[in-house]
């Protein structure tokens, strides 16, 4: 299984909807934006999906992600997701990480299969054909829930 994550830039629009209930809209440089979390399958099709506001990292979304995975063998994520508990999290659940170290890591990516890691073009291949979508690409939605089914409308094609 790939991880990864992705922005989505928000319509100027969606922001600001009333009620308490969270929106997944977060502030960047850009503007406002929403990042889709998003795990795929050997065959790159996609398995779960979590939408965040953007500020909310790889390493913070993952373990909701990886706890609601099928079982498999292998979960294969870039350095955003280098963390230790989040590794120990894939470990506990029988299954190993790829997951490179980042370089002011103090450990060595020893035994790392490199070869393994260059099919995580699967899970951006997967991102690539979702934001064909302009709906998707550009969010549009005010309610978090109605752009969570869009995505999983999206996902499901």
């Amino acid at each position: 299984m790939f991880i990864d994550g992705s922005y989505v830039k928000a319509h100027q629009h969606s922001a600001g909807a009333a009620g308490d209930e969270p929106h997944a809209i977060g502030k960047s440089r850009v503007g406002n934006t929403s990042k889709i979390h998003l795990a795929v399958d050997a065959y790159g099709l996609p398995i779960r999906f979590r939408i965040t506001g953007s500020e909310v990292n790889d390493c913070t979304a993952a373990p909701e992600l990886i706890a609601y995975l099928p079982d498999g063998q292998i979960v294969v994520g870039d350095k955003g997701y280098d963390s230790e508990a989040l590794r120990q999290q894939i470990a506990d659940r029988g299954m190993t990480s790829v997951i490179p170290r980042k370089k002011n890591s103090k450990r060595r990516d020893e035994g790392l299969d490199w070869h393994l890691y260059k099919y995580r073009h699967l899970v951006e291949n997967a991102f690539c054909r979702l934001k064909q979508y302009r709906g998707l690409a550009t969010r549009c939605d005010k309610l978090g829930r109605n752009y969570e089914s869009v995505v999983a409308i999206m996902c499901s094609h």
